[in-house]
């Protein structure tokens, strides 16, 4: 008897922090959602759902209260494009996850598999208000690789557990210079080789019995490729396409148009040049608004208004953060966009809840209502304001630890700096 109520005890104890109930109270409740902006609310979050969110909600009995006082209640943003949880040293080929260079393995490599929630990144993300990303594979062009396709992107989770969240968010291809070089060194053959691959993964689609029996003629790509693409010809996977120059853009809507894929544009940089037509389209952008200046020539108009210009279109926008090491940053770029014409409710919509829509996340996270992932962040400033900070960060409604591998070397070191053991002035 007193065994089996040790054992309840220690379960009881050890009962995940989501699962406790955590109202967070008094804050200007900014939730992106059907509620819009709530000057004095409460978010209730139990069991890592959210179960209220209002002016005047009840605080249930026993809850644990966090007092949002004069700060901004934002839900957890979201990183399109990066690579957490895949790569850990840049130069360390060991530590970095996100591309093959096997000459059989494009469309079917999956960046859901081998994620590493201990990554060092994730904590500084999380320090920037980062809850949930979009890990996106890469290529790794090795030895004349042509095959076309980096792979499949991944949702995931950044609260130091199992990572994954869903896997198949988006296929992802590069069009424009990378893409060309790819397939042989002329945009040209890119976009004749898709149309072959299309065709081809259609015809294997509806032949794969005769593909077993040997009964077919022999395909480009690999039977796991040929598998992994079935969703993305059937427009149930979107086709994450980077690309910048205006002209290569409407290859990309044309392709898209005519294959009856679902695509996401990626990087843009004269997505303004065409914005009409991608909004007629209904094409979302990711993009790095900060890009301004002519990296290569498919860059040429490039400039600080393209995320405010294809807004203005009615194009939906995420924005994206500067690379796996400054995901943190991606705020900033945000908070850049509304300097150079973005609204800021669009700004913030930008990296919350329009990332969630466009990846197929949004009855889970990207805002604040009711039967929404506990993904809040409490900041005691405007989010997109290089000085403000989060306070605290809630993913599925367990509180994050608010430091990371930097904020521990600094509180370790700074200290001798500052005061140097024998008394002398730094």
């Amino acid at each position: 008897m007193i065994r089996a109520l040790a054992t309840v005890l220690a379960l009881v104890c050890a009962m995940p922090a989501a699962a406790q109930t955590v109202a967070i109270t008094g804050g200007r409740v900014v939730t992106m959602g059907p509620m819009g902006e709530i000057g004095r609310g409460t978010v209730v979050i139990t069991g890592g759902r959210i179960v209220a969110v209002g002016a005047d909600v009840a605080v249930p009995a026993g809850a644990k209260i966090v007092d949002a006082t004069g700060k901004i209640v934002t839900p957890g943003l979201v990183a399109a494009g990066t690579a957490l949880g895949l790569i850990e040293v840049r130069a360390v080929e060991a530590t970095d996850d996100r591309a093959t260079d096997a000459s059989d393995l494009s469309a079917a490599f999956d960046a859901g598999y081998g994620l590493n929630p201990d990554s060092l990144l994730i904590p500084v993300a999380r320090l920037g208000g980062i809850t949930r990303a979009i890990a996106t594979p890469a290529y790794k062009d090795k030895g004349g690789r042509e095959l076309l396709f980096a792979g499949q992107a991944a949702a995931v989770v950044l609260d130091g557990r199992a990572m994954l969240m869903k896997r198949g968010v988006a296929m992802v291809l590069d069009m424009g210079d990378a893409g060309a070089e790819r397939a042989g060194g002329a945009r040209g053959a890119e976009l004749v080789a898709l149309r072959a691959l299309f065709a081809e993964v259609r015809d294997y689609k509806i032949r794969r019995a005769a593909y077993d029996r040997g009964e077919t003629r022999a395909y480009a790509l690999s039977r796991a490729d040929m598998d992994a693409l079935i969703p993305v010809v059937e427009g149930r996977m979107p086709l994450l396409v980077s690309v910048n120059r205006a002209a290569d853009i409407r290859d990309a809507l044309a392709l898209a148009r005519e294959e009856r894929l679902k695509l996401i544009l990626e990087s843009a940089s004269e997505g303004w040049r065409v914005a009409d037509e991608i909004a007629a389209a209904g094409v979302p952008v990711l993009l790095t608004p900060v890009e301004n200046t002519p990296a290569s020539f498919e860059m040429l108009g490039a400039t600080l208004t393209n995320a405010a210009r294809l807004a203005a279109a009615g194009v939906t926008i995420a924005i994206e953060g500067n690379g796996n090491h400054r995901e943190r940053e991606m705020r900033y770029n945000a908070g850049n966009a509304v300097a150079n014409g973005l609204d800021w409710t669009a700004a913030l919509a930008s990296i919350t809840i329009s990332p969630a829509r466009i990846f197929g996340l949004a009855d889970h996270i990207g805002s604040l209502e009711v039967g929404k992932d506990g993904d809040v962040v409490i900041w005691d400033g405007d989010p997109l304001d290089t000085l403000a900070r989060p306070t605290a960060v809630f993913i599925r409604g367990a509180a994050q630890p608010m430091t990371s591998r930097a904020t521990e070397l600094r509180d370790r070191y700074l200290p001798a700096v500052l005061h140097p053991a024998n008394g002398e002035t730094p």
